[in-house]
């Protein structure tokens, strides 16, 4: 069988009885968690451009998009509620694919289990064959689509995006096998908005989730595409790695076996994953050694190859950098806003922010040093070494980033990050029946509850400020 045929057979077979329970768990909180950063987003009048796009699209449908009052049409919501979701880049991370699964896999789930009328437990389901597509597709190539200009999120999610609308069609091997066939033509996001801080990124997942929605709908009436869409010669690793050394073959050979639903890291800062063992590194050594900023005469970070090419080549813009988003991508910002301020959150990536003199004095003197981690290159780990005034040279490292499943945050403190997100664009009732609805989901009679999305509101100081 081909890896594609394999993923459909565990696909359209998957149902919530063979999911082992800590899987189940893990799928649902991190799909609170992705809500959370969505609707954090919308709050602060990040990415608007989706919800009016869709709504010029087409107006009225099953769907619930985030901040847009009426329902939309599937594959409409997915992209709004994709893009908002990663729009912060707050969202999760599947280390070894370093694939934004939920961003692009949750919406389509959602929006697919509107459509077609489905359970919490079906939508469940899906979301877990979603997970657990992506992350294979994504493991074949590790960092490589990353090294070739692509984002593995965009990539690999219109997979698992069309694995979870399939399901939700209730879509037999066969046809699942056609859905991830046809996906494969729709794989796309390149990494070019480094260059200039451009918003092209939060894009990615909210296209995946449409282009899976719509391979899913294709194969249903009947489209075909080739099982060999992912080893194939002409297939996703030729194309987009340039035949580098990929076997998706073997990935797929553990599916029900090894479940990496559990693997993903959620993220305590609202920035690209390489900045945040480094951040946490800065952080350790100021509280140990209670330094603080006027103490520190230099920082040199610690990633590897791929963080290096993310965060903090090349250093003239990464330093200065042109956009708020553009800052998410900059290590020397980050370190140095954690420094001067003594945080990193929502508020370190406004215009303001990133103009602000003292954290601008502070990020010429960040330098970096590449360094090859073992096992698990992708796995974001990273740290620094603090250069004091008075001569001391003091290190930190993470080996695994803060929120990684080998460095967990507790659930309890997922759900904070939910409550504080999700509190930013909905009162306290609504905020509570969606964190409800998402954590007893098997239980679910239907998606009603979704409804609260469509009353979000954009905070005061992010309206003054959004066009007209």
């Amino acid at each position: 069988m081909t890896a594609a045929e394999t993923l459909g057979r565990f696909v359209a077979g998957l149902d919530l009885a063979s999911i082992p329970e800590d899987v189940v768990e893990a799928a649902k909180l991190h799909a609170l968690d992705t809500l959370g950063c969505g609707l954090a987003a919308h709050a602060l009048g990040e990415a608007r451009y989706a919800g009016l796009a869709a709504v010029e699209e087409a107006a009225g449908g099953p769907a619930t998009a985030i901040g847009v009052p009426g329902g939309l049409p599937a594959s409409e919501a997915a992209l709004v509620n994709g893009t908002l979701c990663h729009a912060l880049d707050f969202d999760d991370t599947h280390p070894d694919s370093v694939v934004h699964v939920s961003a692009a896999v949750v919406p389509a789930a959602l929006a697919a289990g509107e459509a077609r009328g489905a359970t919490g437990a079906e939508v469940l389901a899906a979301l877990v064959a979603g997970n657990e597509t992506s992350t294979r597709v994504g493991m074949a190539a590790g960092g490589r689509f990353h090294a070739h200009g692509y984002h593995a999120t965009g990539v690999c999610g219109v997979f698992g995006a069309a694995a979870a609308a399939a399901r939700l069609r209730g879509l037999d091997a066969a046809a699942t096998t056609q859905a991830l066939g046809i996906a494969g033509s729709m794989a796309a996001g390149l990494l070019e908005f480094l260059a200039d801080g451009s918003e092209t990124k939060r894009l990615h997942p909210g296209w995946a989730a449409h282009a899976g929605l719509t391979a899913a709908r294709l194969a249903a009436h009947g489209a075909s595409g080739p099982a060999t869409v992912l080893e194939g010669r002409r297939g996703l690793y030729a194309a987009y790695v340039h035949g580098e050394a990929a076997d998706p073959v073997a990935q797929v050979a553990h599916l029900g076996e090894r479940w990496t639903t559990r693997e993903f890291a959620y993220k305590p800062y609202p920035a690209c994953h390489y900045v945040h063992a480094p951040v946490d590194a800065l952080a350790a050594v100021l509280r140990d050694h209670g330094l603080g900023r006027e103490d520190v005469e230099q920082i040199v970070a610690f990633s590897d190859e791929t963080g290096v090419g993310m965060v903090l080549d090349p250093p003239e813009e990464k330093v200065r950098p042109r956009t708020p988003y553009a800052a998410k991508f900059s290590l020397p910002y980050c370190l140095a806003a954690r420094l001067v301020h003594g945080t990193l959150d929502v508020g370190s990536f406004t215009q303001e922010a990133i103009d602000d003199p003292a954290v601008l004095a502070v990020t010429p003197r960040v330098r970096y040093e590449l360094r090859q981690y073992a096992a698990a290159p992708d796995a974001f780990p990273g740290g620094v070494r603090v250069h004091t005034v008075d001569g001391r040279t003091l290190e930190a490292e993470l080996r695994h980033q803060r929120g990684a499943a080998e460095n967990p945050l507790g659930d309890d403190e997922v759900r904070a990050k939910y409550r504080a997100s999700a509190a930013l664009a909905l009162d306290d009732a609504d905020r509570e029946r969606l964190e409800w609805l998402v954590l007893g989901l098997e239980q679910a009679p239907d998606l009603g509850a979704l409804e609260v999305l469509r009353q979000a509101r954009v905070a005061p100081a992010a309206a003054a400020h959004a066009s007209p």
